[in-house]
């Protein structure tokens, strides 16, 4: 639906939130750019738009990461991205005068019908128990016969 949207809308920037409420996968964004042929940014903390240019920061494990994109794109949100505002009340009653535009998914021409299906879920095999080693070297003689890790 959100793909039909934006080839109608045609917006430059489709900003989008990491997060679901129902099963935080993080997906929805990095779909949208795939099924629109967008470039795509996600995580951002800082997004700059300049000469037709997006530029997104974002917090990566060794710390910041800063991408170019060429506009248009599809940008997933992180918490540090904006400090969000209160909207007054006039403002509030202002916006429900105004018309909203509604269209059905049939209108859309999309079919909105599940198209996963779960097989099954079983558990993980149960864990073995450790071993109690003697020394280093029974250690190390483990880990490379039997573990075979080193």
């Amino acid at each position: 639906v959100l793909a039909k949207v934006v080839e109608e809308e045609q917006p430059e920037l489709v900003i989008l939130g990491k997060q679901a409420i129902d099963s935080d996968n993080n997906q929805t964004g990095q779909m949208l750019a795939a099924l629109t042929g967008r470039a795509q940014g996600t995580f951002a903390s800082e997004v700059k738009v300049e000469d037709g240019k997006l530029t997104v920061t974002r917090e990566i494990d060794g710390g910041l990461q800063t991408l170019s994109l060429a506009l248009p794109a599809v940008v997933t949100t992180d918490l540090r991205l904006n400090e969000p505002r209160y909207a007054k009340l006039p403002d509030i009653m202002k916006a429900k005068k105004k018309p909203l535009d509604t269209k059905t998914p049939e209108e859309l021409g999309v079919e909105v019908a599940g198209k996963l299906k779960l097989v099954g879920v079983e558990p993980p095999a149960e864990r073995q128990g450790g071993v109690k080693v003697g020394s280093v070297d029974e250690l190390v003689d483990k880990l490379k016969n039997e573990a075979k890790v080193l």
